[in-house]
């Protein structure tokens, strides 16, 4: 009998959110590397699975790992969901999922490279191109999370794109061990 073994990982929650469109011009990707920045519309689940692991095993991203294929193919198949995809020299390199089911707030809701793609001063150029898709939904705001196990990069990056901090919490992640 298989028994599963879980870490109870305490974190803190930082809330963000930008008011207004950034005045930011879209860089370019860092030279020598080539670069797509794609929508992946109606993304086949075994591909979703595969970069939210891909990018978010390493950050301990539990919310979606363990939901049955209905679950997951209602909110990735829901048409104001827009998961975008980074490739790198022609493999996918990073995603961001933007939510727009709330109307007027409009979430940036997983962000991040693969691990291959760290340190390449992709980061940057990625989070321009996320930023620049949610707002041309026209949102009143854009708001984003991070946490604890996120990227230690990632909050600093954040606020250097104009995130603004407007709440944290304490709280508890549940991880496979």
């Amino acid at each position: 009998m298989a028994v599963n073994a879980f870490m109870r990982l305490d974190v803190t929650v930082t809330y963000l959110e930008q008011a207004a469109k950034p005045v930011m011009p879209l860089a370019p990707p860092p030279r020598g590397i080539k670069t797509a920045f794609m929508r992946v519309e109606r993304p086949p689940l075994h591909f979703y699975r595969y970069l939210y692991r891909l990018i978010g095993d390493p950050y301990h991203w539990v919310s979606r790992r363990g939901m049955d294929d209905g679950a997951l193919a209602e909110i990735v198949h829901d048409p104001r969901v827009y998961v975008y995809v980074l490739y790198v020299d022609g493999a996918p390199g990073g995603m961001a999922e933007i939510d727009a089911r709330e109307g007027a707030t409009v979430e940036l809701k997983f962000f991040g490279l693969a691990p291959d793609y760290h340190g390449m001063g992709l980061g940057g150029f990625f989070l321009a191109q996320a930023i620049d898709a949610a707002w041309a939904l026209e949102p009143d705001r854009v708001r984003l999370e991070t946490c604890t196990l996120d990227h230690k990069a990632a909050l600093p990056l954040y606020q250097k794109f104009g995130f603004r901090v407007f709440d944290r919490r304490e709280g508890v992640v549940e991880t496979p061990d």
